[in-house]
């Protein structure tokens, strides 16, 4: 019998599928809430958070969620470009024809945006991912790139998303002007015991579950070794289901878990 029969799953919402189970924790409203924020004010927004935590999953239910004919999303996560391919490849996103001159793509990108919000009266939003990752080169040019009118007004969305470690880069006494910029800055905690007990419930209930699947003991080893990871507690279920059905187990124990989480650590 195929596993996810076994334990009443339609579908095994612990994979990445196309049918993703989206978990709308207390953490992700707030997400939602900052990233609409800087929506309204435009300018320059951080998120960041560990790896796991869900900065790309929220990024990327936020960006589909936003009206196409009102805004332009530019999703990049190119961040170990030289400064003439982030130049080249900002341009292109754009629509513009890229040049190997940067004084030439830099007119190109600026002129592009100006025509979104002008002329078609759409709000570009860029969202560069692994932004912890992007060189000091790059770093010094977004301020000046998205600049407008003598610096009186915002015309995009510029949101630097990453590992934490991105703010103490931004610390640094050269990027002070860019992070006087900034309008936005969150950083994503993970989720509390309770949340992530709640999470592995609503996933199993949108893959169409009815049935007890982990012993509360389970859940509770699950929790503890995921920390608050959402990815972790993904990667632990999935492990744990395969293990039980291996063991031709009805319901998810303890002893599987720690099998599981076994395993993973080895892997």
């Amino acid at each position: 019998m195929d596993y996810t029969v076994k334990y009443g799953l339609e579908f095994n919402p612990f994979l990445k599928n196309s049918r993703d189970v989206l978990v709308e924790t207390q953490e992700y409203r707030e997400v939602l809430f900052r990233l609409n924020y800087l929506l309204s004010t435009k300018g320059f927004g951080i998120l960041t958070g560990s790896a796991g935590k869900g900065k790309t999953t929220s990024l990327r239910n936020w960006a589909s969620s936003l009206n196409p004919s009102l805004y332009k999303v530019i999703y990049s996560s190119l961040s170990t470009l030289t400064v003439m391919e982030f130049y080249r490849n900002l341009a292109s996103e754009f629509g513009a024809l890229p040049t190997h001159r940067k004084a030439e793509n830099f007119r190109l990108i600026q002129g592009e945006i100006n025509r979104l919000a002008v002329e078609k009266r759409q709000i570009p939003v860029i969202i560069m991912d692994e932004a912890n990752y992007i060189g000091t080169a790059i770093l010094n040019d977004l301020k000046i790139l998205f600049n407008f009118e003598m610096d009186s007004r915002d015309r995009a969305v510029i949101l630097l998303a990453g590992l934490p470690q991105l703010n103490n880069t931004l610390r640094l006494g050269i990027h002070e002007p860019l992070r006087q910029r900034i309008v936005m800055n969150y950083n994503l905690e993970g989720l509390s015991k309770e949340e992530g007990r709640r999470y592995i419930q609503e996933k199993l209930k949108g893959a169409g579950c009815t049935q007890t699947v982990f012993e509360e003991n389970a859940a509770e080893a699950i929790l503890n070794a995921a920390n608050g990871t959402p990815r972790m507690i993904n990667k632990l279920c999935n492990a744990s289901l395969l293990i039980g059905n291996s063991a031709n187990l009805n319901i998810i124990t303890a002893d599987a878990v720690m099998q599981a989480i076994s395993e993973c650590e080895l892997g």
